[in-house]
């Protein structure tokens, strides 16, 4: 059935759509740190290089990225609950390959299926809520659930994946995806209510396809770059075919049903929360990347002692979320957007005195400040995208909002980790010399940085010269985590910048409709992200 309206939704239906929602965010989201901490669990299990370990997170993250706006305009024009079914689906199928994975290759292939169950789960959780309730500001309640829900699955992977290395295989991290799948799938078609985008939507060929061109071949370029070379032929026909941005934005404008349709951009709220996520994601979840090898490579932690210091900053995030959505109605979302925003920055900013011997105590309070920021931007962000346009188009705005948001979250590791591994592997000589090591000895070292990564010194045969190897290693990568954490919180300010300019008071907002409007956009003055009339066109 083709439901358009929600006005008379009932509330236990309202209820039950965002349980769904927020295990269908939870199962997507739940792939990407349990994979992450088990990657050495996985190399020494399937014997795979440092270049097919890579690609095992690649393989989730590059459909995600590449095919969410098509997975919400599936939704507007087949169904909202449908996609979200089959987004659980294809989770499912995905954790089972993967779960009975016995070479590199098959992981691959399960990571990828479970990366498009994530991209049909974001776009159209998000949507569901949005159908469910149509009230901004009741809306934004409910948005922080869902960023929770989000956040705890980051939060629980690293525990999930801690508890089973260190009693079991690392395969059997792929077990909860499966029947939690199976489960939201049975319990989401008896209570979910379907629902489609008003008007007359049609799916958008060429938009679908230069998409997922332009956004596959930059990711791809970027992430096989910082691995090796830029100047590789792959990374340059890579870099070159993704201009085919160029051809999306040619074929969304000829386009009588584009997939993004481009006049959103000239709502100041959703341009600002979109760069805002993809700058923000970039700098974050690049710094994650590099903090995960810190715990590893210098700290010597475990998986388990690693997921414990990054437990304080998810939780830090659940707990200020939920209150975060509720205040957007009480205080403007660009005032929480770029107040979060520059805490978030701080934070960052303060973790570049830590060193080897940093303690937990030290730096949990920085773990914890970074939480605070997180909270409250992440929330505030998703909600004023989705109500900063019209709310035939807030299947729309999600998916374009996760799509920005996935890009910038699929660059962070690739551009971060490579200015991690050049800046560490640029002072490694002047270390290893420091301490005392003899000249053979640093060529040898640092030959072998160049040719497998940092990562390897480990495995090397120093003899007598290792412990003074092995710190010399530490301090170069500090020098490129030091930096990563700068350029992090650089991006940071940027996107708080955008927030500050383009996040405009409720008044400004209040009088410049979406463009194309046929009538003066109902806004309430609560909130910045101001939301227009149902019949409003965008």
């Amino acid at each position: 059935m083709n439901v358009t309206t929600t006005a008379h939704e009932p509330r236990e239906r309202r209820a039950a759509t965002l349980v769904m929602a927020c295990v269908g965010v939870f199962v997507a989201y739940l792939p990407v740190t349990t994979v992450s901490v088990s990657l050495p669990a996985i190399q020494r299990a399937l014997n795979a290089s440092t270049a097919q370990l890579s690609w095992v997170s690649d393989a989730f993250v590059l459909p995600m990225a590449a095919l969410i706006l098509t997975a919400g305009v599936f939704g507007d024009v087949h169904g909202r609950k449908k996609v979200f079914q089959a987004g659980l689906a294809f989770s499912a199928v995905g954790a089972a390959i993967a779960l009975c994975a016995r070479s590199i290759e098959v992981l691959w292939v399960g990571q990828a299926f479970a990366g498009l169950g994530a991209a049909a789960l974001l776009p159209t959780t998000l949507a569901l809520i949005s159908h469910a309730v149509p009230d901004h500001r009741e809306r934004g309640k409910f948005v922080g659930l869902w960023a929770t829900a989000l956040m705890a699955a980051l939060a629980v992977g690293p525990v999930i994946a801690g508890l089973i290395l260190e009693h079991f295989s690392w395969r059997w991290i792929y077990l909860l995806p499966v029947p939690a799948s199976l489960l939201a799938t049975a319990f989401a078609a008896r209570l979910v209510t379907d629902s489609r985008a008003p008007g007359s939507r049609r799916l958008d060929w060429p938009g679908q396809i230069t998409a997922a061109v332009a956004i596959t071949a930059l990711v791809y370029g970027v992430i096989e770059g910082g691995a090796g070379s830029f100047t590789d032929g792959k990374v340059i026909v890579a870099l070159v075919a993704a201009v085919a941005a160029v051809a999306f934005v040619l074929a969304e404008r000829r386009s009588d049903s584009p997939m993004l349709d481009l006049t959103l951009f000239r709502s100041p709220a959703f341009s600002a929360t979109t760069l805002v996520a993809m700058i923000s994601f970039l700098g974050l979840i690049g710094f994650f990347f590099a903090l995960s090898l810190y715990f590893g490579m210098v700290q010597q932690l475990s998986t388990l002692e690693a997921a414990a210091r990054m437990l304080v900053v998810t939780l830090m995030c659940i707990l200020v979320g939920a209150p975060a959505g509720r205040l957007m109605h009480k205080v403007s979302p660009r005032v929480l957007i770029t107040g979060g925003l520059l805490v978030t920055a701080a934070s960052l900013l303060s973790l570049t005195s830590i060193d080897a011997g940093t303690s937990f105590g030290s730096l949990a309070w920085r773990l914890a400040l970074l939480g605070l920021g997180l909270g409250f931007v992440i929330t505030p962000m998703t909600a004023a995208a989705v109500a900063s346009v019209p709310f035939r188009q807030a299947g729309m705005a999600a998916a374009g909002n996760s799509a920005f948001r996935q890009v910038g979250g699929a660059l962070g590791p690739a551009v971060l980790g490579a200015v991690l591994s050049t800046k560490a592997g640029h002072t490694l000589p002047g270390h290893l010399t420091d301490v005392g090591l003899p000249a053979a000895t640093v060529r040898s070292v640092t030959s072998v940085v160049d040719a497998n990564g940092l990562g390897a010194v480990a495995g090397m045969n120093l003899g007598a010269d290792r412990g003074r190897a092995l710190g010399a290693l530490s301090e170069a990568f500090l020098d490129g985590l030091h930096l990563c954490l700068i350029i992090a919180a650089a991006l940071t300010l940027v996107a708080a910048a955008v927030g500050a300019v383009l996040l405009r008071s409720p008044r400004q907002s209040a009088t410049r409709p979406v463009a194309g409007s046929g009538a003066a956009p109902a806004v309430p003055r609560e909130t910045v992200a101001a939301e227009p009339r149902l019949g409003q066109r965008g």
